[in-house]
């Protein structure tokens, strides 16, 4: 019976404790006349013993001068592959079958330190310092000990924020140039003057986390290394199982946060008695049916890996669970913005509230990481398992099944990050035209503002020019300027005055398709600033023309932007695989501030359009096409020539893959 524990939290009998008690009834098994047979099938059960959620809490790897060694957080699973052969080598049907002993509390794993391997991976863990491992729990001190290895294992357990960080940045790595490690594997192969170890051959290298830590591979499974099949893979084959593990791993990774947002903040009594019932379900909304959700899919993952951890799959298991990461995820991202609005009243009319937030955001169990962090998990999650499904596709072979699988869940997943954005846009939207409604007014006329169809696309302040009482100062024209706010709506443009600082007095309008504009690159003489020249018709009649100026480069042509957009989808498509676009990648994520601007995660690439003396860049990002501004810090052109063919192909790889899908369905 495999040991599986939903709340990585909560105590539970790992398989170091299994060891323990299994030992014990094997002795007992023995002096009863027990047979081999016995013994032989307790050491394949321990053998397939295998969670993800155990796996990364136990994996902490600690660097020692240029090599990274393997550290088991309670010791055993180095032991079992070692044990196992034995077993296979010298266990026949007339010899005594003798369990493992068990090593005393005291001492270091001396067995354990022979079979480390060093490898890292994707994956990120805190820093985990070089010492003995904890003691191991006996039978008769169970309880206690299972406290103490349990709180061990919370403040040393890699929390998914940690998590998710690194391997974002190795992606990052990767798409910019080589593979991470590469040159590094090289030089090693090169200047060492000895052969490789089979880690250093990893087509993922090692690297470190923002503690030091460095993380385990697939490659670094006990299982996996022992076993006489790992040498026929060739190298895309371990990129593509590595990329599956990753996506397995990061799930356990992202359970034990869910499990801290639940069980340390959710279910706290003092929390609790501070809050009214509405503020609690605004606050945590579904959060523990994602929870639950999210177990029963980490528990099918695991059940995959113990059927065959060399040549597993993954990508099925994800299309079958979409339905039910739907059903939670799509009312949890809605009540996004109703939970970021509850956190801020309640830290700033709740006296109790920040306190007592406070004191339980120090606890350990946190690694000094806020609650708004755990919120927003469900939302990043959903997002990175599209990703991480990508990352498979990238690396199936054209045309095979799982090629045809891995696009199935992927298009799923895309559906349903789609879904859950329009579900808080279309809510975002008709609560900002209701209050629009009240501070804009018409004059003469009656204008119906609030409509199913419509949306704000930008809106801010610029100045007129007033070309009429143009006067001259010495050898230079004075133009006077006076401001005026402008309303750009997806159908629309509302030009008005401010009657006070809450409401405006719309002078002139005009649809969309009827404006025209004239963009002056050069400054006008007497006239610092950004010009444009902007008319209003009506049919083939001008109805209104206006002189417009603005502070910055960006300022003006996201303007112009904003009143022309092009089809982003159509620039993307109409590149070949051959085009060496100018591309930029996110390096530091971005949340959108204006309506014309475009929300970033970490390792999105994007095509750079347009970019400004001023620090922003326009851009369309690759994986859906949409278009938008950001600020030029947060991203990083892309150099390597090879690099920008090779995302710009798997780009197209995956839109041809998706949109034959998407056919052959309607």
């Amino acid at each position: 019976v495999r040991v599986y524990s939903p709340d990585s939290l909560k105590p539970h009998r790992s398989s170091e404790d299994s060891s323990v008690l299994n030992s014990g009834a094997v002795e007992n098994s023995s002096a009863t006349g027990g047979s081999a047979l016995a013994c032989s099938r307790m050491a394949e059960h321990e053998r397939r013993r295998f969670s993800a959620s155990e796996l990364i809490s136990r994996l902490q790897l600690s660097q020692r001068k240029n090599s990274f060694t393997l550290k088991l957080g309670k010791s055993l699973s180095a032991r079992v592959a070692s044990r196992d052969r034995q077993t296979s080598s010298n266990l026949s049907p007339s010899a005594d079958c003798k369990p493992l002993p068990h090593l005393p509390s005291s001492s270091p794993d001396k067995a354990t330190s022979r079979h480390r391997g060093s490898g890292g991976s994707s994956h990120s863990a805190p820093h985990s310092p070089v010492g003995p491992v904890p003691p191991l729990p006996t039978a008769d001190n169970n309880t206690q000990q299972h406290r103490r290895s349990t709180g061990f294992a919370i403040k040393k357990s890699i929390l998914y924020q940690e998590y998710s960080d690194v391997a974002i940045n190795r992606e990052i790595q990767r798409q910019q140039g080589e593979e991470p490690g590469a040159e590094e594997e090289r030089l090693r192969v090169e200047g060492a003057g000895e052969a490789p170890s089979p880690s250093n051959l990893s087509p993922s290298s090692s690297f470190c986390s923002s503690r030091g830590s460095a993380f385990s591979l697939w490659q670094d499974i006990p299982d996996v290394q022992t076993s006489d099949q790992l040498d026929n893979f060739s190298n895309e084959e371990r990129k593509l199982q590595e990329a599956k593990f990753e996506l397995v791993t990061s799930e356990a990774s992202y359970i034990r946060s869910l499990a801290i947002a639940v069980d340390h903040f959710m279910l706290s009594q003092e929390l609790g008695e501070c809050l009214g019932t509405q503020d609690r379900q605004w606050l945590f909304s579904k959060l523990p049916e994602v929870k639950d959700v999210s177990e029963r899919f980490l528990q099918d993952l695991e059940h995959r890996l113990e059927e065959d951890i060399l040549r597993f799959d993954v990508c099925d298991i994800v299309l079958t669970h979409c339905p039910a990461l739907r059903r939670v995820y799509l009312p949890y991202v809605t009540n996004q913005a109703y939970q970021e609005q509850t956190y801020q009243r309640l830290l700033q009319e709740n006296a109790r509230f920040p306190g007592i937030l406070a004191r339980l955001e120090e606890d350990p169990i946190c690694q000094r990481l806020p609650l708004a962090s755990f919120l927003i998990l469900p939302f990043q999650r959903i997002t990175r398992l599209k990703m991480l499904v990508e990352n498979i596709l990238k690396r199936t072979t054209p045309g095979s099944r799982g090629e045809d699988t891995a696009t199935k869940a992927f298009n799923e997943l895309k559906r349903l990050i789609k879904e859950c954005n329009s579900s808080v846009q279309s809510m975002k939207r008709m609560e900002e035209l209701i209050h629009l409604n009240k501070k804009i007014h018409f004059e003469g006329k009656i204008f119906p503002l609030i409509s199913q169809s419509r949306w704000l696309v930008k809106h801010g302040e610029l100045l007129e020019v007033d070309t009429q009482t143009m006067s001259i100062s010495g050898s230079k024209f004075k133009l006077p300027t006076r401001p005026v706010y402008l309303h750009l709506f997806n159908d629309c443009l509302l030009l008005s005055r401010r009657k006070d600082t809450w409401k405006f007095m719309v002078f002139v309008h005009a649809k969309i398709g009827q404006l025209k504009v004239k963009d002056f690159s050069q400054k006008l003489q007497g006239i610092s600033g950004f010009i444009f020249h902007l008319q209003l018709c009506e049919g083939q009649q001008l109805k209104h023309h206006i002189l417009l100026k603005a502070h910055t480069e960006s300022g003006k042509q996201r303007w112009i932007t904003a009143m022309f957009p092009s089809d982003p989808l159509e620039d993307i498509e109409q590149a070949s695989e051959n085009d060496d676009l100018s591309q930029v990648q996110c390096i530091k994520s971005y949340q959108a501030q204006e309506h014309d601007e475009l929300t970033l995660e970490k390792a999105d690439i994007l095509q750079a359009k347009t970019i400004t003396s001023d620090g922003w860049v326009e851009g369309i990002r690759l994986s859906d096409g949409e278009r938008g501004w950001f600020p030029k810090t947060n991203v990083e052109e892309i150099t390597n020539r090879s690099a920008r063919l090779r995302n710009l192909r798997e780009n197209i790889r995956i839109k041809c893959v998706t949109q034959k899908l998407e056919e052959e369905l309607f």
